[in-house]
């Protein structure tokens, strides 16, 4: 889904979309975008179409990352990465910092929006209760999404089933890489992300809450959190005004870098 102007001077922005989801989910905020900014939504291995073949290969889910925000140029201006892929973003820029890299300079980011987010800061702030949370309730999230999507056009009972066949394809693998990921969110060395950060959460957020996103956006160095009231975990879709906005105003200051323009990647 690329859009936006081509050109030297065009902001390279890449949206990542969170688990058995797809580029779609970015559909009513896209057009919204400064026209400046040169914007890719790629479908990542973990989308809805894709996620059986993801969870069954039980591969590393930041390489993916890393390929998406490495283009021709090796730049990303702008990432704005939703739930599952906000955390592999940090997971993978913690890695590389941890390792003696420089993954921000490396992959040319300006600037991060982080939307729904899952963080704790403690290992102690996981327990039983939570793993089963989201083991026994995930489809609560899967029917969030699909509910955003539908607006209104699909009862609430097929959404339900709907919800349940996802589940079932995102199966104990793709599970547990989520899971997995969460539970290390504790030691990201968030504190070294020295670049401006936007965390967005949606007020009535089942999935992440809006407290987890409160507290990072606490923790990074240079961070500003926006509370979507009156919506969950995909303020993207249910509020594309206020998101898009709150986004544009983020990326105001932001002055252009001349490089060769971006291809588009999927």
């Amino acid at each position: 889904m690329p859009r936006g102007a081509p050109g030297d001077r065009a902001y390279r922005t890449l949206l990542l979309h969170g688990l058995a989801d797809s580029s779609g989910v970015w559909t009513h905020v896209v057009g919204r975008f400064p026209p400046e900014h040169r914007v890719v939504a790629p479908d990542l291995p973990w989308s809805g179409a894709a996620i059986g073949g993801y969870a069954a290969s039980y591969t590393r889910p930041t390489d993916a990352i890393a390929t998406a925000l490495a283009g021709p140029d090796g730049t990303a201006d702008v990432v704005v990465a939703h739930s599952f892929s906000a955390n592999l973003l940090l997971a993978l820029l913690d890695a590389e910092l941890r390792a003696g890299g420089r993954p921000l300079r490396r992959y040319g980011i300006r600037r991060m929006v982080l939307v729904s987010p899952f963080y704790r800061r403690r290992p102690e702030d996981f327990g039983w209760a939570a793993m089963a949370y989201f083991m026994n309730d995930f489809h609560r999230i899967m029917e969030e999404g699909l509910r955003a999507a539908a607006l209104g056009r699909i009862p609430d009972d097929v959404l339900l089933d709907m919800a349940y066949r996802v589940r079932e394809r995102v199966g104990p693998y793709g599970w547990t890489s989520f899971f997995d990921t969460y539970l290390r969110t504790p030691w990201l060395a968030v504190g070294e992300l020295d670049v401006p950060c936007l965390v967005i959460s949606g007020g009535d957020d089942i999935a992440a809450d809006p407290s987890e996103a409160a507290a990072l956006a606490a923790d990074l160095p240079h961070a500003h959190l926006e509370l979507v009231p009156g919506c969950g975990h995909f303020p993207m879709v249910s509020a594309p005004e206020t998101f898009a906005g709150a986004v544009s105003g983020f990326l105001g200051d932001l002055h252009p870098v001349v490089r060769p323009e971006l291809e588009t990647h999927t």
